[in-house]
């Protein structure tokens, strides 16, 4: 399971403060990375929490910018009272979009990370020190949703050499709400992972092109039915 031994992975965390979406995707050796390394609320900010991932730093963290902490004060926090945060690394964005990140000294090289723009990147056990930066360009520079973005980003770093190890884990999270859905649904926009497969961030890749297809077909009809509904009430009180 993903968190026992040194754990490889580089991952992404961000917001489309635009649009109001935040997310995060992640790649790895180990399997179950999804189940660990991405936390994300809507309108809260997400996390990224890997290396010797510290779990507690998944709601920890969320607590805190609910509160309206800022990336940088929840990375502080987070990893000041931790007796083990030689051994984390941590990425962080919160709800304005500022980002942050931790890279502690006992991390496997390589390690390190970046920060721009509303988003932190970050990665340890890697083939080099080219994986974290080609992530973070293709992320600046990518179109589209903020699902398609962040894959973009992942498929940049394992074309840079990803996990030294090789990679049989992957998995994304984003997270939106639309003020006309029942609020039951959640905010779970996407929510996918791979597990022990020959090449996950492609597989990954794959689900993803299908529920954002999936997505688009079932917004159109709803929005459809919407529409539609006046004019049957309409219809109802003649």
């Amino acid at each position: 399971m993903y968190g026992r031994g040194a754990g490889g992975t580089f991952s992404l965390v961000a917001t489309d403060d635009e649009r109001q979406y935040w997310g995060v995707v992640v790649a790895t050796k180990p399997m179950a990375v999804g189940a660990v390394v991405p936390w994300a609320e809507w309108r809260v900010g997400a996390l990224a929490t890997q290396a010797q991932s510290n779990v507690r730093y998944g709601p920890l963290g969320l607590e805190a910018l609910r509160r309206g902490r800022s990336a940088d004060e929840v990375v502080r926090r987070l990893t000041r009272t931790d007796p083990g945060r030689d051994t984390r690394q941590l990425g962080v964005v919160d709800r304005r979009g500022d980002a942050a990140a931790w890279t502690g000294a006992k991390c496997h090289d390589w390690a390190g990370q970046v920060t721009g723009d509303g988003f932190a990147c970050q990665g340890n056990l890697l083939a080099n020190e080219r994986v974290v930066p080609a992530m973070a360009r293709e992320f600046e520079r990518a179109k589209g949703t903020l699902a398609n973005r962040l894959f973009r980003a992942l498929v940049a770093g394992e074309r840079a050499g990803g996990d030294r190890r090789g990679m049989e884990s992957a998995a994304i999270l984003v997270v939106h709400r639309e003020a006309r859905f029942d609020p039951a649904w959640g905010d779970r926009w996407v929510d996918l992972r791979v597990d022990q497969h020959e090449r996950p961030v492609a597989e990954l890749g794959r689900i993803l092109r299908r529920e954002e297809g999936e997505t688009r077909r079932f917004l159109a009809r709803y929005v459809a039915r919407r529409r539609r509904a006046p004019r049957r009430n309409a219809k109802r009180r003649a």
